[in-house]
């Protein structure tokens, strides 16, 4: 039976990789699995080398106390799939971690896979001149990725965005408003601070002074699961105490319930565009990381929904921008019924379409061309 190595880094890459197996066993039910995920990948029978939550880090100094601990992760990892030799390794996001493993994998001749591609459109473009040596072949999911990779020499597939199969499409606002004993005439505000411990805890103080100049609207906050014990204790001082939801289903129907969105920048956006929910984008990192980024960034937007639709979809409120006063401005036409945004919505997510089938499925048929068992 061929061996898939799977490393993802953090909680939307542990739902790739559960996503990608399942994908994989449909063509293949021989595959065998291991790597590093977290609990989505364990509920297809996957066993971690050791915590996913230990790489759960962003920003540039953010990184740095932690990094004699990567170091040895990485060292442990590369060692782990030396010794079980793979098929294919397929990394996913977290370029931090997962493209300082890869490299020394394709040196034992293993072929890697990386599925998200690097931000290298964004900042960095260097980058890309250096992706040959480090991957055989990354899966993008923007469609404008693949002509920024492929003219630096990168083998690449557009495999389209996997929030498209999310379900977050398939909410049911009276079933959530019922579980969670909400009136109907009450008005929910969604939010959702990110599932990395520096995004939360820069973010939740920002956002429960938001919601303290909101009075009218009650919080439900997504949990993340390598944050969750943490944004529990971060909205605990919240002036009204805020709907707490896990369970994937639950989320879903909270996109359904509520009124607006308040969404830390990243794959969260794009989630609430699906869902056809008017948000708004706020993020902050450390003041010498944002320094550091402004200097090398190269497009005009954060989000993803204005990157695709090309203009100012969703309004985005970045480092000193992030204030209370600036993002309860920005919600309280949206929590009053103000949907414009929807159309901007439709027009971004047209462009993230797989070529063919399901994104997972499309990129299941491009890993599995590495599997000795699959023809």
């Amino acid at each position: 039976m061929s061996l898939v190595y799977i490393i993802a880094g953090e909680a939307s890459g542990d739902v790739l990789g559960a996503r990608l197996m399942a994908a994989l066993r449909a063509r293949d039910a021989g595959l065998r699995f291991a790597g590093v995920g977290g609990a989505r990948m364990a509920e297809q029978g996957f066993s971690s080398l050791f915590p996913m939550r230990e790489l759960a880090l962003m920003g540039l100094l953010e990184v740095l106390p932690k990094v004699f601990r990567l170091k040895r992760r990485i060292a442990e990892t590369v060692a782990d799939i030396a010794a079980q030799r793979p098929a294919v390794v397929v990394t996913i996001d977290s370029p931090g971690f997962t493209l300082r493993v890869a490299p020394q994998v394709k040196a034992l001749g293993i072929p890697v896979v990386h599925y998200v591609a690097p931000q290298v459109w964004a900042w960095k473009p260097w980058r890309a001149r250096k992706l040959p040596a480090q991957v055989d072949r990354i899966l993008a999911l923007l469609p404008f990725e693949v002509t920024v990779l492929a003219a630096a020499g990168v083998a690449v597939d557009f495999v389209g965005h996997p929030v498209l199969e999310s379900g977050a499409d398939r909410g049911d606002a009276a079933r959530f408003r019922a579980r969670h004993g909400v009136a109907d005439d009450e008005t929910l505000l969604m939010v959702m601070p990110g599932s990395r411990r520096t995004e939360v805890s820069r973010l939740l103080p920002i956002f429960g002074e938001t919601l303290a100049r909101l009075p009218g609207a009650r919080a439900v906050v997504a949990l993340a699961g390598p944050v969750d014990t943490a944004v529990r204790q971060g909205t605990r001082a919240w002036a009204r105490p805020p709907i707490l939801v896990r369970d994937v289903d639950d989320k879903h129907d909270a996109f359904a319930a509520c009124a607006a969105g308040l969404i830390k920048s990243g794959t969260s956006s794009l989630e609430c565009a699906v869902a056809g929910l008017p948000h708004v984008v706020a993020y902050r990192v450390n003041p010498v990381t944002a320094w550091m980024v402004r200097r090398m960034i190269q497009v005009p937007f954060v989000s993803l929904v204005n990157l695709l639709a090309e203009r100012a979809v969703v309004p985005e409120f970045l480092q000193e921008d992030c204030t209370p006063e600036r993002l309860s401005a920005a919600l309280a036409p949206l929590l009053a019924g103000d949907a414009s945004q929807r159309a901007g919505f439709a027009e971004a997510l047209a462009k993230l379409r797989a070529p063919e089938g399901l994104p997972s499925e499309a990129a299941a048929a491009v890993v599995a061309r590495y599997t000795s068992t699959t023809t």
